[in-house]
């Protein structure tokens, strides 16, 4: 047994080494950037050789479902945020489905969100930071944003508070904190759960703490656009242990039990308990104490985030190195574009470079991102822009609320775009942004 387990560990490592191997034949290889001719993309993953084999290690021990490397991820990963709990699960959407559903858990008691309670939000971001909300049958109400940062403004959040409000559900925009002490004073004035929402946002800072650990339960996209990346992905992030627990129990089928995957009886007690009207001693392991889902990920995804977890300060530095270019360099449109700022007391980890094309200008935003896309750099809009003016929300003006207006919402929804950042990009790619841009607006001013 000894000589085959040693000679299987000799094979696993030739393995490994060819793998590194293969990396360098072809992954590796990068084409020179030609501007105006070389497709320029938004966002994409960055990796090496570290995460072909991270992946190929895990996939050789075909244990497949959770294991040690999802442990040492959401370890990891709880240990960066600075949280007690992290749970892995298969996207940044399903993270956010169990962070909202966690809250409608018959254990919290009164405190728990009821089908027709109010959750505060905003219209201009991802949907499903809204789309659980309306799938359960809360009334999610939705407030304009601050201008310049794009994230919501406090102000009118605390006006849109009502008798039936029970939560704020609100993201980072585009990697810059919201007002963290104006969104935690009101939850906390009026007893309401903050779940935020960090998406976009991994390694972002409010008065020098990271983004994801000021809500009672936050949550994480590794979506290859995202900081880090496991392909699809996502995690959920909480210091409380009742929610933590409740926040697996809806990812794994709703079961009562918090065994891992392949083991038994950790409390001792499998067989020697009363639940609902079981038979006294039924099986722990196949008790149901909520209407869950299976949105586990795979112990292959977590294994490339081990690998990317390592990396995620250097990209995060990157992300703010292209940032502080393109603003620099971009400056002196400032009569055309609103340019992002960051606010006090925040170091956004960016996503993007965010931009609206002032209502002064002599173009549209459309005129710009269509000169940007034809010269190949890659646009995106900020997200839904207003999401109540998409299909989904069309005839279903009694499931949600408006306070207030969304006027700067329709402002962004027809004048903002953004441009990529992220660390696969070299300082060539983000001189050609610059540049593209300041043709743009000469011929446009002339």
């Amino acid at each position: 047994m000894t000589s085959l387990t040693t000679a299987a560990e000799k094979v696993k490592n030739e393995i490994l080494r060819k793998v590194e191997e293969f990396y360098y034949l072809t992954h590796a290889i990068r084409e020179p950037f030609i501007p105006g001719k070389s497709r320029l993309p938004f966002a994409g993953r960055v990796f090496d050789e570290s995460e072909l084999v991270h992946l190929v290690d895990a996939a050789l021990e075909f244990w497949l479902t959770q294991g040690r490397f999802t442990d040492r991820f959401e370890t990891d990963l709880a240990n960066f945020i600075g949280a007690r709990h992290c749970i892995f699960v298969n996207s940044g959407s399903s993270a956010n489905l169990l962070a909202f559903m966690a809250l409608t858990s018959g254990k919290l008691g009164q405190r728990r969100i009821k089908p027709g309670d109010e959750v505060i939000t905003v219209a201009a971001g991802f949907p499903t930071t809204v789309s659980p909300v309306i799938q359960y049958g809360a009334v999610p109400v939705f407030v304009d944003i601050e201008p310049d940062t794009y994230n919501i403004d406090p102000c009118l959040l605390r006006n849109a508070v009502s008798s039936d409000t029970k939560a704020v559900f609100v993201a980072h925009c585009m990697g810059h904190p919201f007002d963290v002490d104006a969104v935690a004073d009101i939850c906390r004035d009026h007893d309401l759960w903050l779940i935020e929402d960090n998406c976009d946002a991994l390694g972002a800072r409010y008065k020098g703490k990271l983004t994801g650990s000021f809500g009672h339960v936050s949550t994480s996209s590794f979506y290859p656009a995202h900081h880090i990346t496991t392909g699809e992905g996502g995690a959920v992030f909480t210091n409380d242990r009742e929610l933590a627990r409740i926040v697996r129990s809806f990812r794994d089928w709703g079961r009562d039990c918090w065994c891992d995957s392949g083991r038994d009886n950790t409390c001792g007690k499998r067989f020697d308990k009363q639940f609902g009207e079981l038979p006294f001693g039924y099986d722990h392991k196949y008790v149901y104490s909520h209407f869950g889902y299976n949105l586990k990920a795979t112990d292959l995804q977590a294994a490339i985030g081990c690998a990317q977890l390592q990396k995620l300060d250097t990209f995060i530095q990157k992300r703010r190195e292209h940032h502080a270019t393109l603003l620099e360099g971009l400056a002196p449109l400032e009569e055309c574009f609103v340019l992002p700022y960051a606010a006090a007391d925040t170091e956004p980890s960016w996503f993007g470079f965010v931009m609206t094309v002032r209502e002064t200008a002599r173009f549209t935003r459309d005129d710009v991102v269509r000169y940007l896309e034809k010269r190949n750099i890659q646009t995106r809009m900020l997200f839904a822009g207003n999401l109540l003016r998409h299909p989904c929300f069309v005839g279903s003006e009694g499931a949600y609320r408006v306070a207030g207006g969304l006027a700067k919402t329709d402002l962004i929804m027809r004048n903002t775009f953004w441009v990529g950042v992220y660390p696969g990009l070299t300082g060539a790619a983000v001189q050609s942004i610059i540049s593209a841009l300041h043709e743009f607006t000469d011929e446009y001013l002339e």
